[in-house]
């Protein structure tokens, strides 16, 4: 695992040189602080640049960038391919084994590019990576990045050179970097808390797509970014899966799906340097240790907890690791703990980045990476097993109202909106038993608000749209009034995909999870030199799910049934089951009090006018209400706070630099 960085200017190939490699890393020192590697080819105008998190081949052999043994290939990438033994095996039986100069996994994928092509190395690997590869024979530049999208990779014309990096914040040290937002960028960022690929916040500086590759040579015209091409769909890889229905039944499946997760969480548990695992509590990565363990030996496996009713899940995941006997870290946060986090947020996602679990996230892998380099973690579950509650709660609830002329779903909305998140809490507390499951259980006044703002939908794919955005209308938030990205109008899954959940989980599979959960969960554990891995992004482990008939996965009103089952053969249920809580901090508590300062300065009417974002008028609006209670404008608000924050961040960082 490491942070790789890149230049490529046939043109002017000076601008490929070492000390513009070496800045761009120096940015990424914290995704790899073991060594620095840089390799350039100057008549070529290529240069690439790795920093190192050592963990599998800590040796030199395992250094990169690296050639291959015929000398044609240059591999610079950052990842892990986890079925590298096999794919070494199957190197050797055929032939195409050189004399190999260690066991890392770098060098059984460059040589698999020699013996099988860049096409047939990609389909025979399993992992997470970003990879840069160089042709030496056909002078070409090729990006790739794996198929679920768990590591980053940017890119982009900058003052003449191709560039490339794990991070923006590496772009950045180049002289010429664009430093024009995206206004539709920043809208989308509005409305989902994330930006969504192939877009970053800068104009001309795009993230490459999951499953996606992009080649460039000495024909590429500066400032010509040709569309990535597909080399995995996970769109074409559901409707495989459904073509190819489970024909045996649950117990079957069951038995089939512990077998596969043991696998997939073996080949995940392989390194050269101490390893854990993130433990919620919950069910997925409850699921994930349950293997650990069952694989035998002492497993570590840490969790955070939070003194704040509704969010603290440490007492559960306590009771997992003492029933599966494992060497258990917890660590109880303050309120002070997460807010000391905020500053660091806008350097951390180099963008705008409002996934308020943010947090929690970063301090649990810093918690980790005290004792272990890898943490394994439950991070893809609910996209694939169905877990969200919007798969379930929110399908059901407009089965029952969609029908409903919109005039009637309008006024049922204000009567939902009458009562504050407070009353609405309070209200589940003594009547929980008798009101809608929609609506009660952890957080139910933010449920409740959040529901009255969707109901006046015009149709299920409207509604959908309603339960992912924060903010329903950002082209009145952003001064721009650029509309943004809107899902999933503009990438619907595929037609023949039919029924709420699955075209939810769909939808999700191809931008929740690699913009959001994916980049959150990269950017904190990179941020303190810890690599995550996540073994439900494993291939085989989506085909078997998309095989399974939905009422496997949902059933009795609640998700991931077929992930319980399996994990019920490990953990008593009793341990497991409450209502899903999410891995979240109280931000919208905190704008109300520890955090009333910090937010005010930020959106102002001064300060938001200085930074030139978004109109005063909707956002004081939201402030106004979530501070006085009446509404729970908590997201809504993250999203320009943090933003807000990282703009500022920019002009701070401008200013220095002159200053210098």
């Amino acid at each position: 695992m490491c942070g790789i960085a890149g230049l490529y200017a046939a043109r002017e190939p000076k601008l490929a040189a070492e000390p513009a490699l070496t800045r761009m890393l120096d940015a990424l020192y914290h995704r790899g602080p073991d060594s620095e590697g840089v390799w350039t080819d100057p008549e070529a105008g290529i240069g690439f640049g790795q920093r190192r998190l050592a963990v599998i081949d800590l040796s030199p052999a395992g250094l990169q960038p690296m050639t291959s043994a015929s000398g044609r290939w240059v591999i610079n990438y950052n990842g892990e391919i986890f079925n590298y033994l096999d794919v070494r095996s199957k190197l050797e039986a055929c032939g195409g084994a050189p004399n190999w100069r260690g066991h890392s996994d770098t060098e059984v994928l460059v040589e698999a590019v020699e013996h099988w092509g860049l096409e047939g190395a990609l389909e025979r690997i399993e992992g997470q990576f970003a990879i840069a590869l160089w042709d030496r024979q056909e002078r070409r530049l090729h990006l790739i990045r794996d198929r679920f999208g768990e590591k980053p990779l940017y890119y982009g014309w900058v003052g003449g050179a191709l560039a490339f990096g794990s991070e923006l914040k590496a772009l950045r040290t180049l002289p010429g970097f664009p430093t024009t937002m995206d206004p539709e960028a920043l809208s989308s960022f509005l409305r989902y808390a994330y930006v969504p690929h192939p877009w970053s916040i800068w104009q001309g500086i795009l993230k490459l797509p999951p499953g996606g590759r992009i080649s460039f040579g000495p024909e590429s015209a500066v400032g010509d970014l040709p569309a990535p091409i597909r080399y995995w769909d996970p769109d074409q890889a559901i409707l495989a899966g459904i073509d190819r229905p489970w024909t045996g039944g649950e117990d079957e499946a069951v038995e089939a799906l512990d077998a596969l997760l043991n696998e997939t969480v073996g080949t995940r548990m392989i390194a050269d340097v101490p390893l854990g695992a993130l433990l919620s509590g919950g069910v997925d990565s409850s699921a994930i240790v349950s293997q650990m363990v069952a694989r035998g030996g002492k497993v570590k496996t840490y969790t955070i907890g939070f003194d704040e009713p509704g969010f603290d899940e440490a007492q559960h995941a306590k009771a997992v690791a003492q029933h599966l006997g494992t060497d258990h870290t917890e660590h109880y946060v303050t309120a002070a703990d997460c807010l000391a986090v905020v500053p660091k947020l806008p350097a951390l996602y180099d963008e705008p980045f409002a996934d308020a679990s943010q947090i929690p996230t970063y301090l649990v892998s810093q918690l980790a990476r005290r004792e272990v380099t890898v943490a394994l973690s439950g991070d893809a579950g609910d996209e694939i097993f169905g877990g969200y509650n919007r798969y379930f709660h929110g399908a059901r609830l407009w089965d029952r109202v969609g029908g409903l002329p919109r005039p009637l779903r309008a006024a049922g909305a204000g009567a939902l909106r009458s009562l504050s998140p407070d009353g609405w809490n309070k209200l589940t507390g003594a009547f929980g038993s008798v009101l809608p499951a929609e609506l009660t259980g952890g957080r139910a006044g933010e449920k409740a608000h959040k529901f009255a703002g969707v109901l006046g939908a015009a149709d299920a794919d409207d509604y959908l749209m309603g339960l992912l955005s924060q903010w329903a209308h950002p082209e009145a938030v952003a001064r721009s009034g650029a509309r943004g990205l809107r899902l999933p109008e503009d990438r619907q899954p595929p037609a023949q995909l039919r029924g709420f959940a699955r075209r939810a989980m769909a939808v999700d599979t191809r931008n929740y999870l690699p913009d959001d959960v994916l980049a959150k969960v990269d950017r904190a554990a990179m941020g303190v030199s810890l690599e995550a891995r996540a073994p439900f992004l494993d291939r085989k482990v989506l085909d078997f799910a998309w095989r399974l008939p939905m009422e496997m996965k949902i059933a009795g009103g609640r998700g991931k049934h077929i992930l319980r089952r399996v994990l019920d053969r490990h953990v008593p249920r009793a341990l497991i089951e409450r209502p899903k809580q999410g891995f979240a901090v109280p931000v919208g508590r905190w704008m109300r009090t520890e955090l009333r300062d910090w937010a005010e300065s930020l959106i102002s009417v001064e300060a938001l006018n200085r930074e030139g974002l978004f109109n005063p008028g909707p956002v004081r609006a939201a402030w106004d209400e979530h501070i006085g209670g009446r509404r729970d404008h908590d997201l809504r608000l993250w999203s320009v706070l943090t933003a807000q924050a990282w703009a500022q961040a920019q002009r701070d960082a401008v200013v220095a630099s002159v200053a210098a």
